[in-house]
């Protein structure tokens, strides 16, 4: 007589290599889940409060990301086309002595604008070595992106300024 196997519904707590990934509902075999899944807290039966306290958690997800979008949706309008002025010092033909970095773009966007960018969202397409204006990109969130203009405004060397 073949001995049969039973089969019980598990919801993933974690990733288990091998099985899935976490929130997964599974059907795996009884000892599985009851001698391995279950004591090390690696799963819970799906139960129907299970499975709805899932489905409402994947919705308070979904909703939080909507609303983080949408508020980068309106920062986005609002610093859309901005001029942001940042002073470096340069020699003739307005050639910078180094580079504008991001962390320059963010200090002087808190000082302009008051509002606050990691340096890291700030994107260049090209290290800023002259004066002048040019544009960059700040990355709001996943998929937002919005593009503000730079003028970099060239100081005389302290040398050049005594003459």
């Amino acid at each position: 007589m073949a001995r049969g196997t039973s089969s019980v519904k598990v919801i993933l707590l974690q990733d288990v290599k091998g099985s899935g990934k976490k929130d997964q509902i599974l059907e795996v075999a009884e000892g599985y889940a009851r001698n391995f899944l279950l004591p090390r807290k690696l799963a819970r039966e799906a139960t129907a409060e299970a499975l709805n306290s899932i489905e409402k958690a994947k919705e308070a997800q979904q909703h939080r990301v909507d609303i983080k979008k949408a508020e980068a949706d309106q920062k986005a309008r609002e610093l859309k086309g901005k001029l942001v002025v940042v002073k470096a010092k340069a020699g003739e033909g307005g050639r910078l002595y180094g580079s504008i970095t991001a962390q320059e773009i963010a200090d002087a966007l808190r000082e302009q604008h008051g509002i606050d960018v990691d340096r890291r969202k700030i994107e260049l397409e090209e290290p800023i070595r002259a004066a002048g204006q040019t544009t960059f990109g700040i990355r709001l969130s996943a998929g937002v992106v919005t593009r503000m203009l730079l003028n970099v405004v060239a100081e005389a060397k302290e040398k050049e300024k005594a003459k």
